[in-house]
Order: C-alpha cells, then structure tokens, then sequence
C-alpha cells in the first residue's frame, strides 16, 4: 500500500469525527477493514499519538468542529501524520505545507527524516525551498523527468528549469525592494 497526503487535508476524512477516529478509519483502510479499532496495537496508538504532538495535536481533537477547532493547518498537519502513520513503505506528500504558517512549515521541514522514519517519501511541491531537504529532485515538464540531482547540483545547473524557478522565488526573499 502507499500513503498519502492530497492538498486538500479533508480529502479522506470523516471531517466531524476525531482525529483518532479518523485513524481507525485509516487504518481499517489499510487492512481491507479487517481490523477494527480495538485491535490497533497500544504501540501504533503511542507512535501515531508521538506523531500528532510533533505537530502540535491531539488524538481528541475534532477534523472539523462546528465552530472550526481546527485551523487549516491543523487539518493538513492531521493528514500528514495520517499518512506517514499508515503502514505503508511508500508515502506520497502532495503540497503538505501549502496551509500552514511559516513557522510550522520550517518545524515540519526540520522534523521530516524523523516523521517520515524509514519510508520511502515523494514529496510534490512548486515551494523549491520545500524541496532542499530532499535527497533526490525530480524536476517535470512535457511530461518526463527533466532533471534529475539533489538540490545543490539542480541549483547550480546551468540554464536549468529547477536553478530557474528556485532563483525566481528566492529573489523575493533576498532582493525584497519594499
């Protein structure tokens, strides 16, 4: 099976349930729906639970309150945890940071290799900051691989689509001219 995180972190959810009852449905999902709940092991429960107050959560919070209890944020940072949970060697990141704040992204960033623990991560995002972290880029465009390295070598490449865009977006954090 492969994890996954889509953009939109309801995606897959049962928004007006907790978060832990959302893990059982993930995780009945990924046993064919042979496991209820209750069969969860207390450790899985303890590393999704580690997991959930990396970022910042609990397993009592609601994915959608009434009145909104958590934030956009929250939400995604619920689907990433969800997805690095599932027992899966492959997990598929689209965008996983787009809603949260500058803060929280850097934490996820700095806790990534630790979150992700042994899985293999594709991690999909037009933030190349995002992607510095990764070991290997893959950069797309007429629908194959265009370049292929890790950050440094891409960002040095000559004339390259990733040196291109990555230069792009960094300007505005270097030359703000404000």
């Amino acid at each position: 099976y492969i994890g996954r995180m889509f953009q939109d972190p309801l995606k897959g959810t049962a928004p007006n349930m907790t978060i832990e009852e959302n893990l059982a449905l993930a995780y009945m999902r990924a046993t064919s729906g042979t496991s209820p709940f209750s069969m969860i092991t207390r450790s899985d429960r303890k590393d999704f639970r580690e997991r959930l107050s990396q970022l910042g959560l609990g397993l009592e919070d609601r994915m959608n309150h009434p009145v909104g209890l958590l934030s956009g944020g929250q939400r995604q940072k619920t689907a990433i945890a969800r997805a690095l949970f599932r027992k899966a060697p492959i997990v598929i990141l689209d965008e996983p940071t787009a809603a949260l704040d500058p803060v929280a992204e850097y934490e996820i960033y700095r806790q990534f290799n630790a979150l992700v623990g042994g899985k293999t991560a594709v991690y999909i995002s037009h933030r190349l900051s995002s992607c510095k972290f990764c070991d290997r880029i893959a950069v797309f465009a007429d629908d194959t691989i265009k370049e292929y390295g890790t950050h440094d070598e891409l960002a040095e490449l000559p004339g390259g689509i990733y040196a291109e865009m990555f230069s792009a977006q960094a300007q505005y954090y270097v030359n703000c001219g404000m």
